[in-house]
């Protein structure tokens, strides 16, 4: 198959991925861990325009950054928006999550502790991995509003020097995955996943991308 089909499969599942939420002023900017430092920009940004007072980053070591990185997601992150001109007073770090579920059980609970009761946060994610990002929220903090947002980019535009097309196409085929998977597992809520959006990850895994399935 032709790079161009490739990308053509890979598109369907990249839209589906998005959930093209509106935002609306919140309580905090969660930035929820992740490999790609756009996501902390993404986040640093909303702040920066006034979504939100507070800017929560989250994340320890997880699949993707334990052997890439040396240091949490989170203090990764900090840098990136403290050279945005974040105010360091307006961020809190959650620096000890190694999945999306933790990224959000420990967050709940350092706001807890610090005596924080907010009502609708915007969670900041990969442009391929906004819906399980919700889908996860709405599972384990089911009685806060969620909103999600990402970085800006288009597929197209997307794959860097630090994140290749390839990268891309496997954890967008290994969350596709995870969606229909984890309510079973009760990890997230259930996301129906139309017909054609599974046709198009049933090609990509023929096709060899699956470095991030679970096996």
């Amino acid at each position: 198959m032709d790079l161009q089909a490739v990308d053509a499969l890979a598109k369907q599942i990249w839209d589906y991925h998005h959930l093209r939420h509106q935002l609306k002023p919140s309580d905090a900017v969660l930035v929820l861990g992740s490999h790609d430092l756009r996501v902390a920009r993404r986040g640093a940004q909303l702040l920066l325009e006034g979504w939100a007072p507070l800017l929560i980053l989250s994340g320890g070591l997880g699949r993707l950054t334990q052997n890439l990185w040396d240091e949490p997601e989170a203090n990764k992150f900090a840098k990136v928006a403290l050279e945005m001109g974040v105010p360091p007073e307006r961020v809190l770090i959650e620096d000890r999550s190694t999945n999306t579920g933790e990224n959000l059980r420990l967050t709940r609970t350092l706001l807890a502790e610090r005596r924080l009761d907010p009502q609708r946060l915007i969670l900041v994610q990969k442009p391929y991995m906004e819906r399980r990002a919700f889908a996860t929220c709405r599972q384990v903090w089911p009685e806060i509003e969620c909103l999600v947002t990402s970085p800006q980019i288009p597929y197209e535009d997307y794959p860097n020097e630090e994140v290749s097309k390839e990268d891309v196409i496997n954890i967008m085929v290994g969350d596709l995955q995870r969606i229909k998977l984890y309510p079973g597992m009760g990890f997230q809520i259930y996301q129906e996943i139309p017909e054609e959006v599974w046709r198009a990850y049933e090609a990509l895994v023929a096709l060899g991308y699956t470095k991030h399935l679970i096996r």
